[in-house]
């Protein structure tokens, strides 16, 4: 996705060569006609998977998240990192470590919203070691759920991440690859 990964290199910015700060767009503004843009790749891509619901974590996979739900006119759902005292019902339940933020979250979905009869489809802001996408993908399997794919907005190529999901035998599909943050400068696949 040229117009996503054409922001990535202008307006992100490299903290200490392993930290790609993308708030101008992502993360704390939001570029929603981007969003829709990359919702739409979502689709094509896996508009033939029957998705029923998406799936993501608060905060920043949701902006995605939503509009790729409006692609697929299904509901949007994400991971609460906290319970709060409204959520009275059971839930489904795992634990999440954030690599930027080097914290672990105990993250939770109510199984009044995920069931055996859905078709997930996950998507995320960022895939670094894949913490996220596995949390996300082991609330699924909890519900007895078929995860049909993971949606990532931006991947860090050179770290495990992506690996780690395709060992899983989930199907990714990432629209800027990352191969270096080295010298605070960001390197596509395909420019090294």
């Amino acid at each position: 996705m040229k117009e996503l990964q054409q922001k990535v290199k202008d307006e992100g910015v490299v903290i200490a060569g392993s930290v790609l700060k993308v708030d101008a767009f992502l993360n704390h503004q939001i570029d929603a006609a981007l969003m829709k843009k990359v919702a739409d790749h979502f689709y094509d891509y896996y508009k033939n998977k029957d998705v029923t619901k998406i799936l993501t974590i608060e905060a920043s996979g949701i902006a995605p998240s939503i509009m790729a739900a409006l692609a697929f006119d299904v509901p949007c759902l994400f991971a609460k990192k906290a319970i709060p005292s409204t959520l009275t019902e059971e839930v489904y339940a795992t634990d999440i470590h954030s690599y930027t933020k080097n914290k672990t979250s105990h993250v939770v979905v109510s199984q009044k919203f995920l069931s055996a009869d859905d078709k997930v489809l996950i998507i995320d802001d960022f895939l670094a070691n894949g913490e996220a996408a596995l949390g996300l993908y082991d609330l699924v399997k909890q519900a007895g759920a078929e995860c049909v794919g993971v949606g990532i907005v931006i991947e860090k190529s050179f770290q495990q991440g992506a690996d780690r999901l395709k060992n899983e035998g989930l199907d990714v599909l990432s629209l800027c690859r990352i191969t270096s943050l080295e010298g605070d400068k960001v390197t596509l696949v395909g420019e090294e």
